[in-house]
């Protein structure tokens, strides 16, 4: 019995490879045909990506680092391991191996420059926001932790803190919570933060601002999105130390408009922009605009909460244009508003002249017609953007006398309209005539025009002078008596169109009455207008 286990001792003697093996493995040999010794080149290694680099890079230890990672065999419990033999007979005579790195190696991410790697972060946030990219980029390495602390990166924030699901206990927790941390990133991260967004705060706005009032003096920008608690001297101390804030946005959040109206005598001077929810104290903080405490402001949006306020707003038009005279962009959103009377032998007022955008966009009924729309635009020939969603009591008659000529969306769309007997069933074309060289988004939705009366209207963007394309890209048309002979004409003519909205126009075939959105489904939907028998 003894005989058997030097023969397989033998065997295993001859099959044994030689020591030099375990150095040529797999993966070295793979490293040297990347990067041979005496091309030129060197090879950095990540967990996720091999760079090949010129120049002489750092001399990597393969031997010793494959010894280091293999482990060792596992015998079975009762047997020894064999004596090892001396190998050095077998060895064969190697060039001395380079001396290891002292300490870690490198990888890619520390070789990229800080200010690199500054740019790659800023594109990172441009797209996503800073949070939470950056607090997970400062973990990688310290590198990354340097790139990621730049304040330059944090100058948009948004905060809200975790809803909790629980009562108003467990969200003030929440709040407290996050505020502790704010107390640290504050001085440390938002010394150049220019916006700043908080959402679902409760309990803790007024700790929250004051921070922002201490660290962040570069702030131009405040959003309090259903935001409690905000007091007029937290405005007004934010007011104070932010000498370059300009934008306030109150929308959906309970503010006394007493707040707001010390705000806006402390800072009004310097205010761009504004947003409020219409409610009872809304005409506080209008009759403060109608006092020109703003002056410089440019965009200024009134829409309706969750709650509808039933009572109407009465707006003074002609106080309005003199109080803002630099107003670009006008909203009054969802709002039930009334123009408050001129009186008799009352002069026009000066006009917006420098007005761009007015949306009087609404769901429900309201009170605009030609002659308010003739006392906000009399004095605004750069209008570029006109939402009349809802107004039912605009007529093209209306719109053809307006001083602007280069719009470019004109939106007209009627949606839930029961009574369609008192819409305009001719006057289209005086709309396309007008602008159709410049109108890029043109909404007729619901509108009632006779088939004959749309179908001049959209030949206009077919006889474009000069043989120029029209630049129309966006047209709605649901619900309107359009027939497949003029949508099929307006395909072929507007040959940048990748909007159109044909849903229940009951003059189309079943089938093609659904909104066809780019390229490939409007020539899809022209070529089976073009295909499709006519209709008897």
């Amino acid at each position: 019995m003894a005989s058997p286990a030097p023969r397989r001792a033998r065997r295993r003697a001859r099959a044994a490879p030689l020591a030099g093996a375990w150095a040529r493995s797999a993966e070295d040999w793979w490293w040297d045909r990347l990067a041979p010794s005496g091309s030129g080149y060197h090879l950095l290694q990540s967990d996720s990506m091999l760079l090949v680099l010129p120049g002489p890079g750092p001399a990597r230890p393969r031997a010793q680092r494959r010894a280091a990672r293999r482990p060792q065999r596992q015998l079975p419990p009762g047997h020894r391991a064999p004596a090892a033999k001396p190998k050095a007979r077998f060895r064969p005579e190697l060039a001395p191996a380079p001396a290891p790195e002292q300490g870690p190696d490198a990888g890619w991410g520390d070789r990229i420059p800080l200010e690199i790697l500054v740019k790659i972060f800023g594109l990172l946030v441009a797209a996503d926001g800073p949070m939470p990219f950056l607090s997970r980029a400062a973990r990688v390495c310290r590198r990354w932790q340097e790139a990621a602390s730049q304040p330059a990166l944090w100058h948009t924030v948004t905060l809200s803190p975790p809803l909790t699901g629980r009562p108003a206990k467990g969200e003030v927790k929440a709040e407290k919570k996050l505020l502790a941390s704010l107390e640290w990133l504050m001085p440390n991260r938002f010394s150049q933060l220019q916006r700043l967004t908080l959402i679902h705060w409760k309990s803790q706005v007024h700790p929250v601002l004051k921070l922002v009032g201490e660290s962040c003096p570069r702030l131009t920008f405040l959003k309090l999105s259903d935001c409690h608690g905000v007091t007029a001297d937290t405005l007004v101390m934010l007011a104070k130390a932010c000498h370059q804030l300009h934008s306030l946005d109150l929308q959906h959040s309970m503010v006394e408009s007493t707040a707001v109206v010390s705000f806006l005598v402390e800072a009004g001077s310097r205010m761009r922009k504004l947003w409020l929810t219409y409610s009872s104290h809304t005409t506080a903080i209008l009759s403060a605009l109608l006092g020109s405490c703003c002056p410089q402001l440019q965009v200024l949006e009134v829409s309706t909460g969750i709650n509808r306020n039933s009572t109407p707003l009465q707006l003074p038009v002609e106080a309005l244009q003199k109080g803002c005279p630099q107003l670009q962009v006008l909203r009054l959103l969802n709002l039930m508003w009334l123009p408050k009377p001129p009186g008799r032998g009352v002069a026009p007022g000066p006009g917006f002249p420098s007005l761009e955008e007015l949306c009087l966009a609404s769901s429900t009924c309201n009170f605009v017609s030609n002659e308010v729309l003739g006392r906000l635009l009399h004095g605004s020939p750069n209008l570029r953007l006109l939402d009349l969603r809802g107004c039912a009591r605009i007529t093209p008659a209306g719109l053809r006398d307006l001083p602007c000529r280069e719009l470019e969306q004109l939106h007209l769309g009627l949606y839930g309209m029961s009574d369609r007997l008192t819409l305009a069933k001719e006057g289209s074309p005086l709309l396309t005539q007008k602008w159709y060289h410049t109108l890029r988004e043109l909404d007729l939705s619901g509108q009632g025009f006779s088939e004959k009366d749309l179908e001049q209207a959209l030949a206009a963007f077919s006889g474009t002078p000069g043989g120029s394309h029209p630049v129309l890209c966006s047209l709605n048309l649901r619900g309107t008596r359009v027939t497949p002979s003029t949508v099929s004409s307006v395909i072929s003519s507007c040959l940048g169109l990748v909007y159109l909205n044909l849903e229940s126009c009951r003059c189309l075939p079943r089938g093609l009455k659904r909104a066809y959105r780019g390229l490939k489904e409007v020539q899809w939907c022209l070529e089976q207008l073009l295909t499709s028998p006519s209709p008897n």
